[in-house]
């Protein structure tokens, strides 16, 4: 009895330093297993292109070009700039007003002009099927990132 408790005890004690090691050789030293890397943008613009080519069930020479020319539209719409900052309607006088109204119409034409030479460029390798569906893909993933950004600014601070 007493050599049952015994090696009962030990083979406790070898899973435990087993699982131990097995843990710290998973983390990075230095970074805790509960902190989280963020993605560049770059890294983040390469992803959605990755998904996207795998919703279109695209070749590999397909989902090259696609990438790169994915990538480049979402650097040329980052220079674009943010939408401007919104403000309370009573704050503003009318000449603010207008000036925003206008300012709002020349960031959604530069907007349009980029998505339609983009259009473009997508159409000499992929279908016009293809062309609407990745329209549908990234609006779905844009939809799913205001959700969660809505959903985590309602989440109380720790």
């Amino acid at each position: 009895m007493k050599k049952l408790v015994l090696r009962l005890f030990m083979v406790m004690c070898m899973m435990t330093i087993s699982s131990t090691i097995v843990n710290a050789q998973h983390t990075k030293p230095g970074v805790q297993k509960t902190e989280r890397q963020r993605m560049t943008r770059e890294q983040f613009a390469e992803t959605q292109a990755r998904h996207i080519c795998y919703e279109l069930a695209l070749d590999d020479e397909t989902s090259a070009k696609f990438t790169t020319e994915y990538c480049n539209y979402m650097k040329e719409l980052w220079t674009i700039g943010p939408r401007a900052g919104k403000r309370q309607q009573g704050e503003m006088t009318d000449a603010q007003a207008e000036a925003k109204t206008k300012q709002d119409f020349e960031r959604s034409q530069k907007i349009l002009d980029l998505r339609t030479k983009y259009y473009k460029r997508y159409s000499t390798f992929l279908t016009q099927r293809q062309i609407q569906r990745v329209y549908e893909i990234e609006k779905q993933m844009r939809n799913r990132l205001a959700n969660k950004r809505h959903a985590r600014a309602r989440m109380p601070r720790r």
